[in-house]
This record gives C-alpha cells, structure tokens and sequence, in this order.
C-alpha cells in the first residue's frame, strides 16, 4: 500500500513526532528525510487498516537468547556452529532467537559497537544471520545510546572531524550532574584531548562506550540507516538497548526523559507502517513502575522486559516465600493490544536488582545477596545518589542460583530451577530462555578471572562436540534439564490460555504456594498454574480454586486427569502443576 494519502499521514505523523524533539528544526523536511531512508521502496509502506491485520504473537512464540559465539567447532564460523545447535536441539521447538550484538565491538562483549553496519568477522558475515532468520524469527541489539571509542565516529570526534565530531555528548565537569541516575559506579564524564581541546565525554557504561548526542537529529539519522540494514537482513525484532538513557538534560536526572519516550513512538510509527511484522522491546533496568511506562498509550514499545520478574521469582525460591512476587503479578497491569511483556528468570547481564527498589524490603535483598554469593555468584555496583555505592545486580548462573535456599545448599537444585521455568512459562507474556539457563551452566570463573568483569560468570563459550555429546546422554544434567525445559515449552505452546495476552488473576493461595488463573481469549479454556516454592510439601485444596463441576480437568505437566475437584493435591518440593479443562493432548 502507498497511496499518497498513507504517505501524507505518516509524514505528517513523523513530523508531530519530531516537533517534540527537536522543535528548532525543520521537522518536515526531516520526516521526509526518514521516509525517505526508512522505506527507499515505498510499496513497503501499510496504512492504518493493514497494521490492525499484523500477527504480532500467540501462545506458541517463545524465544531463545544468546551470543553469537556461544558455540565453538574447529573449521567453522560460530554462527554457522549457533545455526547448526539451533536447527539440531531446538527445531521447531523455539520459534525466535535473540543473537546479542553480532557487531566488530571493542568492549562489554559486543555493547561497545566500533562497526554498527558490518558482522564480527570473528562471528561470521551477513549470510550466516540471514541464514538463521530464514528459520527463525531473529531478534537483533540496537544498541542506541552509545558506542565504542575505537568506532570511526569518535575517531572523527577526536580530530574534530565531520560527522563525528558532534556525534557525542559531552558536558563541563563543574555542571549540576548530582541527579543522574547511574547504572554504574565509575565517574560518569571521561576527559579526551581533541584537536578541539580536552572535553568531557558522557559514558553511562564506561570509559570506552561512549554516548551519543541526539539533540543533533544527524544522530538519530544515522540510527535510521542503521535499522534499514538491519531490517534488509532479516532482524525481525530490535531490543532498544539501554533506551532509557538516550536523551540527556543536565541538570534532571537524564534517565526516562520526555525526548526518549518521544523517539521511541517515532521508531514505532515507523516499525508500526512497515510491511513487516516488526517489534520493538524496550532494555529499561529500572523500578517496576517506569518500566511500566514504555509501553506509552499502546504507541511506545509492543514489549518491555518483565525486570522485576528475576529477582522476585529468586527471592520466592530462595526463601519459600511468595508474598513479593504475588505484589508483582497483582500490580502488572493487562497489557494492552499491540503490546506484551518479555518474560525471563536471568539474562548475559544477570539479575538486576533495580527493579527490587520498592517491590522488595532491604532486609529481603540483604538475604537474597548473600545467599547468592556463598552460591559462588558475584554481585556488581552501581553509584548511587551522593556519591554511593549500591548493588545494580546479581551475576551467576541461573541454575547455580537455584542450588538451595537462604539455609544453604540442597537436593532440590534441578526441581527448584524447573518451579522458576514453569512459572515464568505460565506468565502472561512472551518467554524468553537464555541459552545457558537452558544448558545449566555452571558459574565461570575461568571468564570472569581472564576479563576481570563480574558479568563473564554466565557468558561461557562452549564446544559444540563437547556439548552435543552431553545432551545425546541422558543422565547428564545437561541434558535433564535442557529436556524438561523444552517438554514444558512443548505443552505451553499448545495452550490457548497462555496466549501472551491471555486473561491472568493471580490467585489467593496458602503460604508456600504460587498461583496463577489463565484464561483464553474465546473463554473456552482454563488453566491453574500452580507452583509450591518451598522445600517441603504442600497441600492445595482444589475447592479453593473452584474447579468447574461438569469439566473434565487435567494437570497438563504430568497428563493425569484430576479424579476429584473437591479434593486435595499433595504438591512435593518445587512442584508445579497446570490445571487445565482441556487436556494436553486431547483425544
């Protein structure tokens, strides 16, 4: 569709868009500026009536994050290896993959970006991505708010030349910063000599990632380009990395600005008209309730990351106690047409603890970081207001994590990780599995005592053969747990209830207990999603949760049929069941 009347729309929409941001500006001419760069063949444009028409999700997507180079074989590109894993262990199993920054980067394991345009030759090249977007649905970084001092630009911005030299923002030492939100604990301006002379450097991250200036509308120009190739290629998704970040105001505390979220409904206007299915999901590691405001009024992101689910969820396992994580599922909202959450239990950065501010009593975090530690995990600063330091988040292996509660190491490691992937499964949401959750990966020390950074203990490489053998021998734990995971994800998939934006009503249940009430779109089925997040075990009356009378109802983790709805179950440690009124394989 680009009858001129859908074109006139949507530039008049870009320009109100950019108005916001960059009132001084021609705004016309840089809507059209966009249009132009954004769709260099205007067939791909869609009106109105065809975005309604988009299948964004159901029940069946799920998806997989992981490098690049997670997989290594002697004689072969990594993506080439990550494709091989792919098509041989997950199949069909797992419909999208999120491949973290596939980029010629120089820190942070590919969020210093030198090369936004080109693949890590270490990686591989363009046909490899495109060849895995050919089977799956390929999730892709733009990793928007800054980029790595080794790139061309800062190259030119150190010799103050065009365009690069003002690409970045920089600021005087002397100005009011004492506001800004930090998620790290080194100074926040890095000095650089220029052939302008010695500047200060915004880098949020660190020292060799530098921030972007977009008050100069070159800069989200470029991005533009950037998202074009992207798309051309098979990046299907776009996780706005560190979006939160992106506009600075010196004097504020240049997080969540009104500028970003604008930009943010621009990307989306853009993504929204595209012939495309193509999907925003906003990386905001912060409290519940700003996270909360991406979404925008149904314009801003169709996806967020669930952040408070993590450390929530490992409290509750850690210490039988559900009560914070029930505050969660209460106080999320429905997510509204055309957006969802991102649902996961830890990611490559770990488990954040910003979302906890205000959802988890001090007291509750002091525990939960020092149960993690004498699990082997490291915990990571951040500076606080003053000058503070405070911890921004947990890193360990999601499954080293589950290895006790606060009384210490046990035997329940394998059940208590599955309660936390049923749960998280039975979300409403999308899922989403890191790769080494799903292998249980033990915590890397050898990474982080090589780089020296806290975030390596859960971003190991692994030999394809090596790795291949254990899950082709089912009494490794690899191999158990990789099974159990994909058997749950199996019977998600199927399951009109579980539809991302399905009905949920977190249920009122005993202490110890974990529950949740999907409901499908057609209200034709049910499912009771029910976890015990203790070591002992509990009993669940099934009167409480109002069984249906007249409805066949069946647990569709183990396939057995519910013989009384008046009853009571005996859940064992860690158990979950998904009590449904259609069976999983009906007859």
């Amino acid at each position: 569709m680009n009858d001129r009347a859908t074109i006139d729309h949507l530039l008049q929409r870009l320009s109100a868009h950019l108005a916001v941001v960059y009132p001084g500006h021609d705004c016309s001419a840089l809507a059209d500026r966009i249009f132009d760069l954004f769709w260099p063949d205007k067939s791909k444009v869609i009106n109105r009536s065809e975005i309604a028409k988009k299948h964004l999700w159901d029940e069946s997507d799920v998806a997989i994050i992981t490098y690049g180079g997670t997989f290594r074989s002697d004689g072969e590109r990594p993506l080439q290896t990550l494709h091989r894993f792919l098509k041989k262990h997950i199949g069909e199993t797992i419909g999208a993959v999120h491949i973290l920054p596939f980029f010629p980067y120089s820190c942070d394991d590919g969020f210093g970006v030198i090369d936004y345009l080109s693949v890590d030759e270490n990686l591989g090249e363009w046909s490899d991505i495109e060849a895995i977007a050919n089977d799956y649905r390929l999730m892709g970084d733009l990793v928007i708010n800054h980029g790595s001092s080794k790139s061309i630009w800062f190259q030119q911005f150190l010799s103050n030349e065009a365009p690069g030299k003002d690409y970045y923002f920089t600021a005087d030492p002397a100005a009011d910063l004492g506001q800004v939100v930090r998620p790290r604990a080194h100074p926040l301006l890095t000095p650089f000599r220029t052939s302008a002379g010695d500047r200060y450097v915004w880098s949020t991250f660190s020292s060799d990632q530098l921030d972007f200036d977009f008050r100069n509308p070159e800069v989200l120009i470029e991005f533009i380009k950037i998202i074009r190739v992207y798309i051309d290629h098979g990046v299907r998704i776009f996780r706005l990395d560190a979006v939160a970040f992106l506009w600075k105001e010196i004097g504020t505390s240049s997080i969540n600005l009104d500028e970003t979220h604008e930009l943010v409904r621009l990307l989306r206007t853009l993504m929204d008209h595209d012939a495309e299915t193509l999907i925003i999901i906003t990386e905001t590691n912060i409290p519940n309730h700003e996270n909360l405001t991406y979404f925008g009024n149904e314009n801003e992101a169709h996806v967020i990351y669930n952040f408070s689910l993590p450390p929530l969820l490992t409290h509750a396992l850690l210490t039988g106690n559900a009560l914070y994580l029930k505050r969660l599922t209460r106080s999320n909202p429905p997510a509204l047409t055309g957006c969802t959450y991102l649902n996961f239990t830890a990611s490559h950065d770990g488990i954040g603890l910003r979302p906890t501010e205000g959802a988890l009593p001090q007291g509750e975090v002091d525990q939960m970081l020092a149960a993690i530690q004498s699990f082997g995990g490291r915990v990571s600063m951040r500076r606080g207001p003053g000058g503070t330091e405070k911890p921004y988040e947990i890193n360990i292996s999601f499954f080293e994590a589950m290895q006790g509660t606060l009384d210490g190491p046990d035997d329940h490691q394998g059940d208590r990780f599955m309660a936390a992937m049923a749960i998280m499964l039975s979300l409403e949401g999308i899922p989403a599995l890191y790769i080494h959750s799903l292998l249980a990966t033990p915590n890397g020390y050898e990474e982080v005592n090589t780089t020296g950074h806290n975030r390596s203990i859960n971003r190991r490489q692994l030999n394809f053969e090596e790795i291949d053998g254990k899950l082709a021998d089912p009494t490794t734990i690899e191999a158990q747990v990789f099974g159990r995971v994909l058997s749950l994800v199996e019977i998600r998939k199927t399951q009109p209830a579980f539809h991302p934006n399905a009905v949920q009503f977190t249920l009122a249940l005993p202490e110890g207990l974990f529950g949740i009430w999907r409901q499908s779109h057609e209200r034709r089925q049910s499912i009771f999603a029910i976890t015990n997040v203790t070591k002992d075990d509990k009993t669940l009356s099934l009167a409480d949760i109002n069984l249906i009378a007249g409805h066949g109802w069946w647990d569709l983790i183990s396939g057995d049929k519910i013989a009384d709805i008046e009853g009571d179950l005996i859940l064992s440690p860690y158990q979950s069941v998904w009590i449904s009124n259609r069976a999983a394989n009906p007859v």
